[in-house]
C-alpha cells in the first residue's frame, strides 16, 4: 500500500467534457501558479480537442497557450493527450508530421505525453512513442477501455504488454466512458501491476457514477496515479472532483497528501469563472446513466447534444443513443473515443436524421471501413461494408505506411503565412482551418466577426433586430433578410447595407414588392454569388448598384445542391484533376462537390444530379445551415 498521486485535468479534459473546450488561455493564467503549488503529479493542459478549438473557434494559437502555461508552471510536469498517429486531429498523418509535432510539443513545454489509439491497434502507436522517447518526454501509453464481446481482460493484458515492450514509461487505463466497474478496476490494475511491473495510471469519467468507486478499488490494487478535476468542472461527463477523492483517501495508506483548503481555494476561482461564462455544472442525466448501454463517452455526449441542437433536432437524442450501439456493432465494436467516437456518432446521427440508414456516409466512415484508421477489433458487418465501400478490399497494413511524407507540402502550403515551425505543423494537421486562422491573423481580423450596419449612419437598435439574428452572427439566411426588409419598411431608414461573411447586401425601402430581394455584388471577387441567387435572383459580380425587384431573373432548367447538415463548407477536389470544383465544370451523379465539416468530421457531399456547375453560392470556410443552397447545376 502506498499514497496515490493525482493528475489534474481541469485545464484540458474537464472543460472539454463540460464546456465544449471553450476555456480560454486568459481564463487559465491567473490561477496557474496556485495550481502549480498544490502538489499534483501532473497537469493535463494540452492536446485532445484543445488544439483544434483554439484555432477554429477561439482565435488563439495553441502553441502560445502552451508556452504561456509553461512560463507560469515550474514545479508540476505538464501533460498532453495525443491520438497516436492522428495526433490532435481526426485522421492519420504521415510519420514525418508525427515526429515533427511530437518534437515541437516537448520543445514548447510538454513533459508527459499520454498516447492512445482509438482501436488499440499498437501498430499506430509505434512512431509517436518512438518520437516522444527521442524528444525526452515521459511516454505514457494507453489501453482504451470499453465493453464488447471482443474486449476481454486478455485483450487488455496483451495490448498493455505490447506497449510496455515498446518502451512505455507508464501504462494508462483510459476509461473514457466511465464503464469500468470498481471490481473490474481491481482485477485489471492487479493484473497489469503483477505482469508488467511499471507505473499504472487510471483515467475515468464520472458520467455513470462509478469512477470514485473504481478509484478506491484501483488504489487497493496498487494503482499509482488517478485523474480528477476541480469540483466546478467535475461530475457529469467530466472526471470525479479532486476534493471528494482526496477526502476519501485521507487517514489511509493511500493519502494523496493534497491540502483540501488549497484545493477549495482553487475551486473558488473556477466557480467564479464558471458563473461569469454562464456554463452549467456537471450533472448526471438519465441519458448519461444510459452510458452502460450506449457507451458514449463524456466528451462525445456534450458534442452530440451540441450538434443536434445545431441541426435543430435535440429531441432526437434518445433515438441517436439507441442507434449508436447498432452502428458500433456493425462497424466491428470500435471503442468510442476520438476519432472513432465521432465516426460512429456522426453516422448514427445521419442515420436518424436522414431516415435511411447509411444513405449519407461521411468520408471518415468510408476511410474507417477501408482500414485507414487501423484494424477494427472485430469484423465489420459484410452487408454494411458492401453498402459503404462496395467490393473494395480494406487495407491490412499499418495505415501510415500508405501515406506520403507531409512536411514539405505543409511548408509550401503555408508559405506567406507561417512564421515558425509551429505554424507549418498547423497547416500539416488542419490545412483549411490553419489557412483561415492565419489569413485572419495577417489581416488583423478578430475571430468573432460582427455584422456592420452603415445605413445612412443609422444603426438598428436591439429591439429592431430580428429574432434569431445576432449582431455577432457571421451568417444570415433568407428568412432573416426578409425580416430586415419588413423592419426597414416600418422605419425611416431608406437603405440598409450589411456585410455578412464577405457578401454585401443592400436592402432598399419598398424593395420587397414582388418578393424581390435586391442584392449588391459580393465584396470579394472570389465569391461566386450570394445566397439569395439560389432562390432565383441573379446578380453580376462587380455590380455597383443593387438590383430592383423587376430586374431579378429566375433561372430555368437548374437543380440546387443543398447542405444536408449544419457545418463549415470547404470545396472538394475534382477526382480527375488537382483543383477544386469550379464554375463551368461538368458534374456527374455521385461526384464529390464539397466537404462539410461537422461533428469533427469532414463529410464528403456528393452530387445527386448531373449537369454543368454554373454557380457556387458559398465561400470556402463559410458556415452553412441545414438546407442552405450550395451549388446551382444546369441540367
Amino acid at each position: 500500500m502506498k499514497p496515490v498521486k493525482i493528475t489534474d485535468t481541469t485545464l484540458r479534459d474537464a472543460h472539454q467534457s463540460l464546456w465544449a473546450t471553450r476555456m480560454r488561455t486568459e481564463d487559465m493564467l491567473p490561477i496557474l501558479e496556485e495550481i502549480d503549488e498544490a502538489g499534483f503529479f501532473s497537469l493535463e493542459v494540452w492536446g485532445g480537442a484543445t488544439f483544434d478549438v483554439c484555432l477554429r473557434f477561439l482565435g488563439e494559437d495553441p502553441w502560445e497557450r502552451l508556452r504561456e502555461i509553461k512560463r507560469r508552471v515550474h514545479k508540476t510536469p505538464l501533460q498532453m493527450l495525443l491520438r497516436a498517429q492522428s495526433l490532435v486531429g481526426y485522421q492519420h498523418y504521415p510519420d514525418d508530421v508525427v515526429r515533427e509535432f511530437v518534437s515541437l510539443s516537448v520543445k514548447n513545454g510538454i513533459d508527459i505525453i499520454r498516447i492512445f489509439d482509438a482501436l488499440n491497434d499498437v501498430r499506430n502507436m509505434v512512431v509517436p512513442m518512438e518520437a516522444a522517447k527521442k524528444a525526452g518526454a515521459h511516454v505514457q501509453a494507453s489501453v482504451v477501455y470499453t465493453i464488447s464481446p471482443v474486449h476481454t481482460i486478455e485483450h487488455y493484458l496483451e495490448t498493455a504488454t505490447a506497449l510496455a515492450e515498446l518502451g512505455a514509461d507508464s501504462i494508462c487505463i483510459k476509461d473514457m466512458a466511465g464503464l469500468l466497474t470498481p471490481f473490474k478496476a481491481y482485477e485489471l490494475v492487479s493484473l497489469l501491476k503483477k505482469e508488467l511491473g511499471i507505473m499504472i495510471h487510471l483515467h475515468s469519467h464520472y458520467i455513470g457514477g462509478m469512477a470514485v468507486g473504481a478509484y478506491l478499488k484501483a488504489a487497493e490494487a496498487g494503482v499509482d496515479v488517478i485523474d480528477t478535476a476541480s469540483v466546478p468542472l467535475a461530475f457529469g461527463a467530466s472526471q470525479p472532483p479532486v476534493e471528494t477523492v482526496v477526502r476519501a483517501f485521507q487517514d489511509s495508506a493511500y493519502d494523496t497528501g493534497l491540502n483540501l483548503r488549497n484545493l477549495f481555494h482553487i475551486a473558488k476561482y473556477f466557480e467564479a469563472l464558471r458563473k461569469s461564462r454562464g456554463f452549467e455544472r456537471g450533472i448526471t442525466r438519465i441519458s448519461d446513466m444510459r452510458v452502460f448501454e450506449h457507451q458514449v463517452p463524456g466528451g462525445m455526449i456534450s458534442n452530440l447534444v451540441s450538434q443536434l441542437e445545431e441541426q435543430r433536432a435535440l429531441e432526437r437524442i434518445h433515438d441517436v443513443l439507441d442507434e449508436i450501439p447498432k452502428v458500433r456493432a456493425e462497424l466491428g465494436y470500435p471503442p468510442l473515443v476520438t476519432p472513432t467516437s465521432q465516426i460512429v456518432g456522426t453516422q448514427a446521427v445521419l442515420n436518424v436524421l436522414s431516415g435511411a440508414r447509411y444513405k449519407l456516409v461521411p468520408g471518415e466512415v468510408k476511410a474507417y471501413v477501408r482500414g485507414l484508421y487501423g484494424r477494427p477489433p472485430a469484423s465489420i458487418n459484410p452487408e454494411i461494408q458492401k453498402k459503404i465501400i462496395g467490393d473494395e478490399e480494406p487495407m491490412t497494413v499499418r495505415p501510415a505506411d500508405k501515406l506520403e511524407p507531409g512536411m514539405e507540402k505543409a511548408k509550401r502550403d503555408s508559405s506567406g503565412f507561417a512564421h515558425s515551425p509551429e505554424d507549418v505543423i498547423n497547416f500539416a494537421i488542419f490545412p483549411q482551418i490553419a489557412r483561415k486562422f492565419y489569413e485572419e491573423r495577417k489581416q488583423g481580423v478578430l475571430p468573432k466577426k460582427e455584422i456592420q450596419s452603415t445605413a445612412n449612419e443609422t444603426k438598428l437598435t436591439k429591439e429592431m433586430w430580428p429574432t434569431g439574428l445576432s449582431k455577432e452572427d457571421s451568417k444570415m439566411n433568407l428568412n432573416e433578410i426578409k425580416e430586415l426588409i419588413k423592419i426597414i419598411d416600418k422605419t425611416e431608414i431608406s437603405e440598409l447595407n450589411l456585410e455578412s461573411d464577405g457578401v454585401k447586401i443592400c436592402i432598399r425601402k419598398g424593395a420587397n414588392a414582388a418578393f424581390g430581394v435586391p442584392v449588391i455584388a459580393p465584396a470579394r471577387q472570389d465569391v461566386k454569388a450570394s445566397v439569395l441567387e439560389s432562390v432565383g435572383f441573379q446578380s453580376d459580380v462587380g455590380m455597383e448598384a443593387p438590383l430592383k425587384a423587376s430586374e431579378t431573373v429566375l433561372r430555368q432548367n437548374t437543380e440546387t445542391i443543398t447542405a444536408p447538415m449544419v457545418g463549415t463548407f470547404y470545396s472538394a477536389q475534382s477526382p480527375d484533376a488537382d483543383h477544386y470544383v469550379e464554375v463551368g465544370q461538368r458534374i456527374s451523379v455521385g461526384q464529390p462537390v464539397c466537404i462539410i465539416e461537422a461533428m469533427k468530421l469532414m463529410n464528403e457531399i456528393e452530387s445527386d444530379v448531373e449537369g454543368k456547375l454554373i454557380q457556387i453560392l458559398v465561400e470556402n470556410g463559410q458556415p452553412v445551415e441545414y438546407g442552405q443552397p450550395l451549388f446551382i447545376i444546369e441540367k
